[in-house]
């Protein structure tokens, strides 16, 4: 009897660990949405629709004892909360980054499973591993220091040369900072994410299919582009969504080398520029200073746009993860 009481009692101890454990990230994830919303609301009423649309992100004059007040709510003279230059910011740096990573990331997986002898692929995989442990900060100061001098001497100048077919390539190519400079760099970082999950994805295509193909007569290329891909285009699709999300929150990296232009929309792919989050650390410390608290409730509405992009990305990338984890679909339309 004692036995199976301590049982009884074991087990709903277990239950309910295991119950807090499951809905502890759900409330985590609530309670910081509840805290970023309670906190962003006075810059919400201060700011309006023209959070979305100005261009001109200024805390104020925080040394000066005189105030403005805007639908009720006080800030230091001169302050003005436009988030646009960062929205396009954030938007264009994860974008081009997603541009770099995908082929670079799909072709070297398929070349890794799909060329490359099986002794030597678990010892190159180590390398994506490797790549994606190295800290952001390490990413931006390499980027400053060396990969960014370097392209905007020997490899943006060239791309200069298609300005007249795209505009946006025409212009000074600055010293390495800015908008391609970022992307490049985001690139690398969320290159090991979408690598790694599509290489799980390549495992999961059925060998008697490509094996299939391959009797019919089909080239490895034919086999690769007929059956390999489209089986797994959906996943793809999945693990760049899951990658565009790791690259709209980068911080540290991004700010080292975009140059941290706060309130100019880029002219063109080699602008510095800014993002949401690159723009809340560096202006955190002088936010802390301003006695009114207006700044921090700003800084509060940016993380607070920044968690809801977020959480719609990694969202959309669930969804389509659970959509293709249902069960395998006939080759051709992909899981």
């Amino acid at each position: 009897m004692s036995t199976a009481s301590e049982l009884t009692t074991g087990d709903r101890i277990l239950r309910a660990v295991s119950a807090v454990a499951g809905f502890l990230p759900g409330g985590i994830v609530g309670f910081f949405a509840v805290v970023m919303i309670l906190t962003a609301i006075p810059a919400i009423a201060f700011s309006g629709l023209n959070f979305f649309t100005g261009t001109t992100f200024t805390l104020g004059n925080l040394y000066a004892v005189t105030t403005i007040t805007h639908n009720g709510v006080t800030a230091p003279h001169g302050a003005a909360y436009g988030a646009l230059t960062f929205i396009v910011g954030t938007f264009a740096t994860s974008i081009f980054a997603l541009v770099l990573a995908i082929p670079v990331s799909v072709g070297g997986v398929l070349m890794l499973t799909e060329w490359v002898p099986r002794r030597l692929q678990n010892t190159l995989a180590v390398f994506l591993e490797l790549l994606a442990g190295i800290p952001s900060v390490v990413f931006g100061l390499w980027g400053i220091v060396v990969f960014g001098p370097i392209m905007a001497q020997h490899v943006y100048p060239a791309l200069t040369s298609i300005g007249n077919v795209i505009p946006w390539f025409k212009g000074p190519v600055g010293a390495g900072e800015g908008l391609l400079t970022a992307s490049l760099v985001l690139g690398i970082m969320v290159i090991p994410i979408i690598a790694s999950t599509t290489r799980e994805l390549l495992r999961g295509v059925p060998v008697l299919a490509k094996e299939g193909a391959i009797a019919l007569g089909m080239t490895r290329y034919e086999t690769t582009r007929v059956v390999t891909l489209p089986y797994i285009r959906t996943g793809i699709l999945a693990a760049s969504l899951l990658g565009w999300g790791r690259a709209l929150g980068e911080t540290i990296a991004v700010l080292i080398v975009s140059g941290n232009a706060l309130n100019v929309l880029p002219h063109n792919i080699y602008s510095p520029t800014s993002t949401i989050a690159s723009t809340i650390a560096a202006l955190l410390d002088a936010a802390l200073t301003d006695f009114t608290g207006s700044a921090v409730h700003a800084l509060a509405y940016l993380g607070l746009l920044l968690l809801v992009i977020s959480l719609l990305t990694n969202f959309a990338g669930r969804l389509v993860i659970k959509r293709v984890s249902t069960g395998a679909l006939p080759v051709g339309r992909g899981i």
